[in-house]
């Protein structure tokens, strides 16, 4: 078989050709060796951007694509950089592979109303869940132990509230160094030092002092105790001594039965609870007019403006040697200076703030002797009522008094009478005490 191109046979390539190695001057001549044609490779095709159309390339004069036709030379479709990584442009378009056409997601913006929502919502269940939780536990520090069911033959209630506050000389719980340190003695039991009516109604508080050395009938009543009942004997003495002879419900009893007030809440408190809530709040500023003395109580006092401790507020509402033994000057003292406890106790800085709030309620609640009907609300009614008598909201004054018998002062029935019905009334109080 002939390999060679048409026109060449054995016997001319001997002649005149090169590349042969003869001996000839002429070079052998080149074997052309049959053309294989390549089969063009497919065009290869790059993939459409998923977001943004690139635009076309421009044409240029002479109507051809500067670009076209043109091969790299790398037929195998793979691009320089790892789109794997996010470091090259894995699909010829720089989104590192991730299909977004080069486009970086960004971080959504905060929805601050919704957080905002949210965080009130939660400071919400936290104030809820803290009120909840004080209340229950200040109302079970409360020492319900006065039955007001007990007591018999009551007038009919009126409008308005009335609260019947009592001071008592109770030591208990007091220690002995207490005791000394507060010029408290050391008697057995405990009688009433101190008797208010506080009426809370819609035209303002008004805070009426019962003297403890008025003259009073002692009235038919059952006892809280035996059940027995004791009936009238036309017996008359000092207030005190009701609560000596059957406790809180006598002293109840024979309050409404000497004025006709009903009374709906009994509070009272020891001698080393009033202390201690002085004590919790920082003391007590007090306005003293003149200076005083009285060896019984330890008061010391010179006047002017002053702030007064436990040991020395009691002492202040104690004394009454220092005033010729009246009684009516002592309770005008203990009206004051309750009003200022409930003033400077019922403020934002105290309610507001837990290191004070909780010490001077678990001081106070401690100590509290209150009717088995009362609850926090109405504890908490009254003492904003005491607070409203000094803040011209409201009245303070003494029984009316019409002269004295035996050492014990006597009501003015006719001016009693009166201050009961505007009372009862809820009306504004036009009489006045002593």
């Amino acid at each position: 078989m002939n390999d060679w191109p048409e026109g060449w046979t054995d016997d001319n390539r001997s002649g005149n050709r090169y590349g042969q190695g003869s001996n000839s001057d002429r070079p052998e001549g080149a074997r052309v060796m049959p053309h294989v044609q390549r089969r063009p490779a497919p065009p290869q095709q790059r993939p459409a951007p998923p977001r943004q159309r690139q635009p076309e390339p421009p044409q240029y004069a002479g109507g051809y694509d500067n670009n076209a036709g043109y091969d790299s030379g790398y037929n195998t479709g793979q691009v320089y950089g790892d789109g794997g990584n996010g470091g090259g442009r894995g699909d010829g378009y720089g989104d590192g592979g991730r299909g977004d056409g080069g486009y970086v997601q960004g971080r959504p913006a905060p929805d601050w109303r919704r957080r905002i929502k949210i965080g009130s919502l939660s400071l919400v269940v936290v104030v809820l869940a803290v009120s909840i939780g004080t209340y229950f536990w200040a109302d079970s520090k409360l020492k319900r132990e006065v039955d007001l069911s007990k007591v018999i033959e009551r007038p009919k209630g009126g409008d308005g509230t009335n609260y019947l506050i009592v001071g008592s000389d109770s030591r208990e719980g007091m220690t002995a160094e207490d005791k000394k340190k507060l010029h408290t003695g050391s008697a057995e039991g405990k009688r009433t030092d101190s008797m208010m009516i506080l009426h809370d109604g819609s035209n303002g508080p008004t805070l009426v002092s019962l003297p403890r050395d008025s003259n009073v009938e002692i009235p038919s009543y059952k006892g809280s105790d035996s059940g027995k009942l004791y009936p009238a004997r036309g017996r008359f003495t000092k207030l005190n001594a009701a609560y000596a002879e059957d406790g809180p419900e006598l002293l109840v009893r024979t309050v409404e039965f000497n004025t006709g007030l009903h009374i709906d809440h009994y509070v009272e408190i020891g001698f080393g609870g009033f202390a201690k809530i002085v004590d919790a709040i920082g003391g007590v500023e007090l306005d003293i007019p003149k200076a005083f003395k009285d060896k019984n109580s330890g008061a010391d006092f010179q006047a002017g403006k002053q702030t007064l401790n436990g040991e020395q507020s009691l002492a202040f509402v104690r004394t009454r040697y220092a005033f010729a033994g009246s009684d009516l000057d002592r309770t005008k003292n203990q009206q004051k200076f309750l009003a200022a406890l409930a003033s400077q106790t019922a403020t934002p800085s105290t309610i507001l703030n837990p290191f004070k709030l909780y010490p001077t309620m678990g001081a106070g609640l401690d100590t509290l002797i209150v009717d088995k009907d009362m609850s926090l609300w109405n504890l908490g009614n009254m003492f904003f009522a005491m607070k409203g008598v000094t803040g011209g909201d409201g009245t303070s004054m003494n029984m009316p008094i019409s002269g004295s018998t035996g050492g014990n002062l006597v009501w003015d029935k006719a001016k009693v009478k009166q201050l009961v019905q505007q009372l009862n009334n809820d009306e504004k109080v036009t009489v006045s005490g002593n």
